[in-house]
């Protein structure tokens, strides 16, 4: 009986010293980077309340650098479809993903250089290469020969311009109007100035999407389809009886 418990007590002696110590080792690791979170929460005046408040704000201000941020209405120059006051939602990924403003899009730019030191909010009439002409004999826009109805959100009794204008827009340039024509300062004014009145598309901060405040006026911002049957730039198809005018 003794000879056979001598190997079993070799074997137990011939073990690594500390094995046990080397076993529990990654446990202890792992407590310890497990525990590095309430540490430095505790570290924190508030504690926990601190650190959620602190999270929202990195959350919202990632949010806000490359989602979407939300603008306030500094004028009447969209209306009736956007008012003083209101705040809308603006997505700056919208044309982050290789697709460009189309036509009808209401976006907000920074106007530095070409507008004014501030952000403005306009539609697009017109992207690089259109013709966009004022106006037919019905008074309506014409882009690349395609008369543009926009009695849908043009300010009540107000013509598409009183200022003629007929222009070619460059490529990687937007030409903007308000919808409120008679209180809107937009590209008509700057025909003359350098850029011709248009802005960069690398201006652009984003598209305006939806309205968010005041809450009884919370609604989304579509693209009109008063542009949808206007052809490709280049084509510039006119139809009878839509001559330009003066």
């Amino acid at each position: 009986m003794d000879t056979e418990a001598q190997p079993t007590e070799r074997d137990r002696s011939s073990r690594p010293a500390g094995s046990e110590e080397t076993s529990e080792a990654p446990g202890r690791e792992e407590r310890s980077r497990s525990s590095l979170v309430p540490r430095l929460v505790d570290g924190l005046p508030g504690g926990w309340i601190t650190a959620t408040l602190l999270s929202v704000l990195l959350l919202l201000l990632a949010l806000s650098t490359f989602v979407a941020r939300p603008f306030q209405i500094p004028s009447g120059s969209m209306e009736p479809s956007l008012r003083a006051g209101d705040r809308v939602l603006v997505l700056k990924a919208a044309y982050r993903f290789g697709a460009g403003p189309q036509r009808g899009d209401v976006v907000v730019f920074d106007g530095t250089g070409y507008f004014g030191d501030t952000d403005y909010i306009k539609r697009v009439v017109g992207v690089g290469g259109d013709h966009v002409v004022c106006c037919d004999r019905e008074g309506r826009i014409r882009v690349n020969g395609r008369s543009v109805d926009e009695s849908g959100f043009l300010f009540p009794g107000e013509s598409a311009s009183t200022v003629p204008f007929d222009v070619v827009v460059p490529e990687g340039r937007l030409f903007v109007l308000g919808d409120h024509r008679g209180d809107s300062s937009d590209s008509r004014d700057r025909l003359g100035s350098p850029g011709g009145g248009m802005i960069p598309v690398s201006a652009v901060i984003g598209r305006a999407d939806w309205i968010v405040s005041p809450f009884d006026r919370t609604t989304r911002l579509h693209r009109p389809d008063a542009y949808a049957r206007v052809p490709a730039p280049g084509t510039n198809a006119a139809h009878p009886g839509e001559g330009a005018h003066g």
